[in-house]
């Protein structure tokens, strides 16, 4: 018989969320239907403009990335055995947005599909309910899902080796620089240009030179 799981074609490919941390959860995998025709990764970067008179545009210094997003329409069916959508799936994945006790945070989890691997948190979750049995209990759910990437901070600093205002260095001095910029530049803050005179005997802020090399001074 041709039921409208069926009728869903080969295009759907079998996923499934996977719960990772904390262990020993009541539904640590949940099987779901995922199109792979469509899905979205979303990675965006922070910078901060540093304000110097003059200039019709202020320079932009790099302050922090963000974590990738993955954007997804995924699809809960139980349309060949009549089972409630809900029991079986939806209540599973409404409680990866609850707060675990264990964790004070919800829980980490693992989305899955073919050889595509996305590791985060569900930080977001709508869920439409679009067929139903007679007797009127929903069994087919239309998940749009978003996952925020979850990478340790120890796991990023050995991925991402960058130098560190802990660490003394040296900057040649451009057309167009201040104290103010080059200390956001070193430090991610512009405050912090007093350590870059003292360290350089600089009276005068402004009278820096276009070739004039700096010594940047770690922070206390």
């Amino acid at each position: 018989m041709l039921t409208p799981n069926n009728s869903a074609g080969q295009g759907l490919v079998r996923a499934y969320l996977e719960v990772l941390v904390p262990k020993g959860v009541p539904q640590p995998v949940i099987p779901l239907k995922f199109n792979p025709t469509e899905y979205q990764l979303q990675k965006t970067n922070n910078f901060a403009e540093i304000p110097i008179p003059g200039l019709e545009s202020p320079p932009i210094q790099f302050v922090r990335g963000a974590s990738e997003k993955l954007i997804a329409e995924l699809l809960a069916d139980t349309s060949d055995t009549l089972e409630d959508v809900r029991k079986k799936y939806t209540d599973g994945l409404r409680d990866l947005m609850r707060i675990n006790t264990d964790l004070h945070a919800p829980p980490i989890v693992r989305l899955t599909w073919d050889d595509q691997v996305f590791k985060g948190v569900v930080e977001s979750l709508n869920i439409t309910f679009t067929l139903f049995t007679p007797d009127g209990i929903p069994i087919r759910a239309k998940l749009n899902l978003t996952l925020k990437e979850y990478r340790p901070v120890e796991v990023q600093v050995k991925d991402t080796p960058k130098s560190s205002p802990d660490v003394d260095k040296r900057y040649t001095v451009r057309r167009g620089d201040s104290l103010a910029s080059v200390s956001a530049m070193a430090y991610a803050d512009p405050e912090q240009w007093r350590e870059i005179a003292e360290e350089n005997d600089i009276v005068d802020p402004r009278s820096l030179e276009p070739g004039q090399v700096l010594r940047i001074p770690r922070l206390r």
